[in-house]
């Protein structure tokens, strides 16, 4: 019984390039302001690098970077008889999309000297590779979610 109400999906529109949702969906994480075009030519100008770097298919790598990078646990705070406690949950696939990107966004735009486009080519390759801030990041929820295993019992 949840308080609130559903949140309604939104049908977004496949890239105009490459006709993939989720390339679509990066450019959302990735615009500011409203600045559309700007976020299209980061993403298509990381995936032109990734082209020419790796001479694979920039979907491919992309995909694998995402699921590499998507994390099965993270924690949720709960609290229970005035002490709260880190319950372990399962990640649910939207939310796994959602934080594997905002992750390998963050860890782009945290290097510093580069180009935008650049930093997150670098960035997605690494993350393919199972390398990277990304991963790193998964890693220490992960990791969180172990040491956390107690309190599984508490998970709703």
């Amino acid at each position: 019984m949840s308080r609130r109400k559903k949140r309604e999906n939104r049908n977004i529109q496949p890239d105009p390039v490459y006709n993939n949702v989720m390339v679509s969906i990066l450019t959302n994480h990735i615009m500011e302001r409203g600045k559309k075009n700007t976020a299209r030519s980061i993403v298509n100008g990381a995936f032109d690098i990734i082209k020419e770097k790796t001479k694979k298919d920039p979907i491919e790598i992309f995909n694998t970077a995402m699921q590499n990078a998507a994390p099965l646990l993270e924690i949720k705070p709960k609290r229970i008889g005035g002490a709260t406690y880190q319950v372990p949950t399962e990640v649910r696939g939207e939310r796994k999309v959602t934080l594997a990107m905002r992750w390998i966004i963050n860890a782009a735009r945290s290097k510093k000297g580069k180009p935008m486009k650049e930093k997150l080519a670098e960035e997605l390759m690494l993350a393919a590779k199972n390398e990277g801030a990304a991963i790193k990041k998964r890693e220490d929820v992960h990791r969180m979610a172990e040491a956390n295993r107690a309190f599984a019992h508490f998970a709703w």
